[in-house]
């Protein structure tokens, strides 16, 4: 009876020590939970952190206010001015100098340069916005096959983008418009194809760079597939550079868009461009130069807004870039 009852309380102890035991472990992982809740609550958020990086570069702030103002005007141009005023011939009105009335004046034609301003940089800014899309969406394409294929398809990539890239961008745009005709949609193709070459590269340089981290490393020894690894590890964490090139390179396309509209191989006239307000406004100059000037500026302060805004987000993406 003894023994029994001594095994019995050597029984009721042991299942004591164990209950301690989790109790225990219970409780730290409480407390770990709380610090971990503590800490998410306590780190600042990533995007304020960029944007009071960003915020500290007057200049790209400004550039920012201005981008956005055109694109709101851009958005918003059928609610200010009708499409008609762009093509409506006023001949008792040609030339007129900036007024009341006509803030810009008007051309040759009588049109009013206001209203073919606002309607020209719709389309000035789609010849910016959606080459740079498609650019960087192909980029990345095949600058991420090049990494994880590798073999002969990098070869061919790579190959490829040194015939490319041996001809200037703003060349091969013109020669791929003089093939295909002149027209938005070829301007567009022209600056996308013109932009891929170095945008591939561009993207095949960031990926190398994150695929040697140990995290990456750590989900190819978990048996994840590169399709997915490239999916939710390798884009997200590459997307802060290439939304940085991107951005930068929107001002070099519309630069190139009107400079092929200014030449007569993008958009035709009448259609209100910038490039094509240039070349319409220039045999004109002297007399009225309202023509040149307007188109210009404006084409001018908006590259800039592009290029200050693109330094800012450098800056602020990658603080050790300053």
């Amino acid at each position: 009876m003894r023994r029994k009852k001594l095994g019995f309380v050597d029984m009721s102890e042991s299942e004591i020590e164990i209950q301690r035991e989790a109790d225990l472990q219970r409780e730290t992982d409480l407390q770990r939970e709380a610090d971990l809740q503590r800490l998410m609550q306590s780190r600042p958020n990533y995007l304020l952190v960029i944007w009071s990086n960003f915020s500290r570069n007057k200049f790209a702030v400004a550039g920012l206010a201005v981008v956005l103002i055109l694109l709101v005007l851009a958005l918003v141009t059928p609610m200010i001015v009708s499409i008609d005023m762009t093509t409506d011939i006023d001949i008792r009105g040609k030339l007129m100098p900036p007024g009341p009335g006509h803030i810009f004046g008007k051309d040759h034609l009588g049109r009013d340069v206001f209203a073919r301003l606002l309607y020209g940089s719709r389309v000035s800014l789609t010849m910016g916005f959606i080459p740079m899309g498609c650019s960087l969406f192909l980029g990345i394409l095949f600058g991420s096959a090049a990494v994880y294929r590798g073999g002969l398809l990098e070869t061919i990539i790579l190959r490829a983008c040194d015939i490319l890239s041996c001809i200037p961008g703003v060349l091969l745009a013109l020669t791929l418009v003089a093939v295909l005709g002149p027209g938005l949609r070829n301007v567009m193709i022209a600056i996308t194809i013109a932009a891929v070459p170095d945008m591939t590269r561009y993207v095949r340089s960031v990926i190398l760079n994150i695929v040697g981290l140990e995290y990456i490393e750590a989900a190819r020894a978990c048996g994840i597939g590169s399709t997915a690894i490239i999916a939710r590890h390798v884009i997200p964490n590459a997307a802060g550079p290439l939304i940085l090139s991107a951005v930068s390179n929107i001002a070099s396309m519309i630069m190139i868009g009107a400079g092929l509209s200014y030449l007569g191989l993008g958009v035709q006239l009448p259609n209100p461009e910038w490039g094509a307000m240039l070349a319409d406004g220039q045999n004109y100059f002297m007399h009225a130069p309202h023509l040149m000037i307007v188109p210009g500026i404006t084409m001018l302060i908006a590259v800039l807004s592009f290029n200050l805004m693109g330094d800012g987000l450098r800056d602020a993406l990658d603080p050790k870039l300053r």
